[in-house]
C-alpha cells in the first residue's frame, strides 16, 4: 500500500498469480465509483514477437477488437447490461492502451464482475465481424471528415517517417477488410492475457472486495508478454515541416509539434514529463507573455494550449489552437524560444509554474476516472503519477532550460494546418 500524506490519498497495489495488476485507491467519503480494465495495446501494436515468432497485423486491429468485445455468446450486448444496472460504461482505443471502463453510485461490485466478465470473454464470429466492418468503415469515413483529427494526423506524419503512431488508430476501410475471427481470437490470446493488463479503481469501494471479485472472474493463467517492434528509428528532424489542408473550418486550425527521445522506463519518465510540463506553461502557459501579447494581437484565442504527449514508446510536444495567421505563430515561438534560452528561465516564473501546476493536480484529483486511467499510464511506464506532487518540486531550471533546448529547436518544429474552405476550393 502506498500512502501519499500530503495530499491525502492511498493506493492499494496489488498482483494475482495470474499476473494481473490491481491498483485501487479507496475514498470513502466519495458518493461514485470507476473502474478501468486496461491491456498495453493499441493502435500502433502491429508488429509483435511472442513466442519467438513475429507477427504482423493489420492496421486498425486493436480498435475492432474493442468493438467486438462487447458481444456475448449469449447474444448480450455488455455494454446494455451495464447500462441496464446503473453503470455508465465505455471504452477507448489509443496508440499504446484499449481500456474498457464504467463509473457508477450503486451497484459497483456488481457492474465491476460484470466488466471483468466481458472482457474475459471473447467471441466472434464470421456473420458478426463482417457486420462489424461496416459499423467501423463508417466510423473511419467520419474520423477522415473531423478536422481537429486529421490536423493532428497530419502533424504525426510530418514528424513520424516509420512510427505506426503516424496512422489512425481506426485504420482505413481497406485494412480491416482483413480482419477475420480468427486473427481476434490470436491478437486477443496475446495481449489479453492478465500479466498484460492492469485493472484500477478509484472511489467508494472495498478494496477486499475489489480484490475478490477480480481473483474469481478473471481465471485465464498467467501470459507471455507480447514484444511490439515499431519500426526503424525515426530520423531526428523531420524531412517535411508543413502539412496544409483545407476543410470545413471557420478559422484556420493549427498544430505545431516536436519529437524528443522518451527517457527509459520509470522515475525518469516522470521527471522529463513533469520538467517538460513547467517548460511548456512558463513559456506558452496563459500568462506567458507570449499567449498575452498575441491574444492581445487577435494572433490567439482561448482554445490556445500545449502538452506533451507518451504514447507507444513516443514522446510528442504538442502546441496548438485556432489562429488567422498559423504560420506567424510558428515564427512567434521560435522567437521566444531563442530568447528565453538566451537570458534564461527566471526562477520566479519556474516557482509560479511550479504552484500552478501542483494546484491543477490537486483540482485533478476531484475526478476518479482521472486518478484511475492516470495510474494505469503511468503503471505502464514504470512510475507511480501520485508521485508527481513531490517530484514537481524537483525540477531545475537547468532541466527546463535543457528540455527548451532539445524539443524546441525550430529545426525539429513543424506545422499542420487546416485551412476554411473558400469559393472553388474542391478540398
Amino acid at each position: 500500500m502506498n500512502e501519499y500524506k500530503t495530499i491525502g490519498e492511498t493506493v492499494i497495489c496489488e498482483t494475482l498469480p495470474n499476473g494481473l495488476r490491481i491498483l485501487i485507491n479507496p475514498r470513502p467519503d466519495s458518493r461514485t465509483a470507476f473502474a478501468a480494465f486496461a491491456t498495453r495495446y493499441g493502435g500502433s501494436y502491429l508488429r509483435f514477437k511472442c513466442d519467438g515468432e513475429w507477427h504482423d497485423t493489420p492496421a486498425g486491429i486493436a480498435h475492432y477488437l474493442e468493438h467486438k468485445m462487447f458481444d456475448m455468446p449469449e447474444g448480450d450486448n455488455a455494454l446494455t447490461d451495464l447500462s441496464s444496472n446503473g453503470a455508465d460504461p465505455n471504452a477507448f482505443t489509443a496508440a499504446g492502451m484499449t481500456c474498457y471502463h464504467f463509473d457508477c453510485t450503486e451497484n459497483f461490485e456488481e457492474n465491476l464482475e460484470m466488466l471483468l466478465h466481458f472482457v474475459s470473454t471473447p467471441y466472434f464470429t464470421e456473420e458478426t465481424v463482417s457486420k462489424e466492418q461496416g459499423i467501423i468503415g463508417q466510423e473511419i469515413e467520419m474520423t477522415e471528415d473531423n478536422p481537429s483529427y486529421r490536423l493532428y494526423i497530419d502533424m504525426l506524419k510530418l514528424l513520424y517517417d516509420h512510427h505506426p503512431i503516424r496512422d489512425t488508430v481506426a485504420g482505413s476501410v481497406e485494412s480491416i477488410s482483413h480482419i477475420t475471427p480468427e486473427l481476434l481470437y490470436n491478437c486477443y490470446k496475446v495481449f489479453y492475457n492478465p500479466s498484460n493488463m492492469i485493472l484500477s479503481v478509484s472511489g467508494n469501494v472495498d478494496p477486499d472486495q475489489v480484490i475478490e471479485i477480480a481473483r474469481k472472474t478473471v481465471t485465464a493463467e498467467a501470459g507471455e508478454v507480447p514484444v511490439a517492434d515499431f519500426g526503424a528509428p525515426d530520423l531526428d528532424q523531420p524531412p517535411m515541416k508543413l502539412a496544409r489542408r483545407v476543410m470545413e473550418v471557420a478559422t484556420p486550425l493549427f498544430m505545431i509539434g516536436s519529437k524528443i527521445a522518451p527517457a527509459e522506463n520509470g522515475q525518469a519518465v516522470l521527471h522529463q514529463k513533469l520538467t517538460a510540463q513547467l517548460a511548456l506553461r512558463i513559456l506558452f502557459g496563459n500568462s506567458s507573455e507570449f499567449y498575452t501579447s498575441l491574444y492581445a494581437d487577435g494572433l490567439l484565442d482561448h482554445d490556445f494550449d500545449s502538452e506533451i504527449d507518451y504514447s507507444a514508446g513516443t514522446c510528442t510536444v504538442i502546441i496548438g489552437g485556432e489562429s488567422d495567421d498559423p504560420v506567424r505563430v510558428l515564427e512567434e515561438v521560435s522567437n521566444t524560444v531563442k530568447q528565453v534560452l538566451a537570458k534564461g528561465i527566471d526562477p520566479a516564473d519556474l516557482e509560479r509554474a511550479k504552484k500552478a501546476s501542483y494546484s491543477a493536480r490537486l483540482r485533478g484529483l476531484e475526478d476518479e476516472d482521472n486518478i484511475a486511467i492516470a495510474l494505469i499510464e503511468s503503471a505502464y511506464m514504470g512510475y507511480d503519477q501520485l508521485d508527481s506532487f513531490e517530484e514537481l518540486f524537483n525540477i531545475t531550471k537547468t532541466d527546463c532550460e535543457d528540455f527548451i533546448r532539445e524539443a524546441l529547436d525550430p529545426k525539429k518544429l513543424v506545422l499542420s494546418v487546416i485551412y476554411p474552405k473558400q469559393v472553388g476550393d474542391v478540398n
